[in-house]
């Protein structure tokens, strides 16, 4: 999830209690509740680098510990202030496992169980963003200031003191939980529609659903079959019957896709991308060149492309040129 998110439950976490576990507990709680994020420095070697260790094993249960640690040591070296240990640490490993959790449930993933395992986790019921989530967390925020406005006018101080904003952080909490296992649920219908379909009279090999910005009855369907993959859009209030699809064809395997795969760059796209689509096609630039292309059909198509690979080759089938991007083909 986006850092706004991890920030505000992180927060929420705090006002319930677990910013009373230690002497500056909240900025404890806050900071772990985010420090997994901290492998955004890998951006600095650019978008390749970003794509093999954001998520890695600062995102991993064996490094949980260690990151609720680093979150203690940090405030208590820069508050220079003394702390309780074991409770800072105790607040700190669940605000972590917030974090991990909160990533667990959307699109992109999370490779929990690095380094014995580099396959990615994920439950596919929310984007990376989410905007029914920033509602309701932006009214447990905002809940308190508006009640104690009110109850300012009605009460005594010493009421308006007493007020915390400790129950709108439980509603808040409460809250996101029930509409993740809504959004489950949800998802679960969806992928069941989508298997229970044919596909040019074929069975799908596997499908995926992917959540939409807005409304949770709508998702997006990728489905899988031998020769193709069906881009679909899913309205859950509706007849599934009655959605038409986009068929994506599959190339044929060829030399160009074979040596592009070779190269560092699609053997590290290739671990993260999950619906690979492969797009092979003459590359005017370079004699008897090819463009190799593959997409990750979880973010994009070739039309509107989201996370997705190319590789310029020669007429011997040497890469040239490669490289990863997360958004719209920049010219050359």
């Amino acid at each position: 999830m986006d850092n706004l998110t991890h920030t505000a439950i992180g927060l929420f976490l705090s006002r319930i209690g677990l910013g009373r576990w230690s002497p500056r507990g909240t900025p404890i709680v806050l900071i772990a509740a985010n420090i997994p994020d901290i492998d955004l420095v890998s951006w600095a070697g650019g978008p390749l680098n970003y794509l093999a260790y954001h998520r890695h094993l600062t995102h991993s249960l064996l490094l949980m510990p260690v990151m609720a640690l680093a979150a203690v040591v940090v405030v208590r070296v820069a508050g220079r202030k003394p702390v309780r240990w074991t409770g800072a640490f105790f607040a700190a490993l669940l605000a972590v496992t917030s974090h991990l959790a909160l990533d667990w449930t959307n699109v992109y993933g999370i490779r929990l169980l690095l380094p014995f395992s580099s396959q990615w986790l994920r439950a596919d019921i929310t984007g990376v963003v989410d905007l029914w989530i920033w509602a309701v967390l932006a009214l447990g925020i905002a809940g308190p200031f508006l009640a104690r406005l009110v109850g300012s006018e009605i009460s005594s101080g010493s009421a308006k003191e007493r007020y915390h904003g400790r129950g709108f952080a439980w509603f808040a909490l409460l809250v996101v939980l029930l509409y993740d296992c809504g959004r489950g649920v949800l998802h679960a219908r969806a992928v069941a529609s989508l298997e229970a379909r044919m596909y040019d009279g074929t069975i799908p090999l596997r499908v995926a659903a992917v959540p939409g910005m807005v409304n949770p009855l709508k998702w997006r369907g990728i489905v899988e079959t031998p020769g193709s993959y069906v881009i679909q859009d899913l309205n859950l209030a509706m007849d599934p019957g009655s959605a038409r699809g986009t068929i994506l064809h599959k190339p044929d395997p060829e030399p160009a896709i074979d040596a592009a795969r070779r190269s560092a760059t699609f053997q590290e796209f290739l671990r993260f991308s999950q619906y690979p689509l492969w797009r092979v096609t003459p590359d005017a630039a370079v004699e008897n060149g090819k463009l190799v292309e593959v997409f990750d059909l979880r973010f994009g198509t070739p039309l509107a492309p989201g996370f997705m690979a190319r590789a310029v080759l020669d007429g011997r089938m040497q890469v040239v040129e490669s490289s990863f991007q997360f958004g719209a083909v920049r010219p050359r």
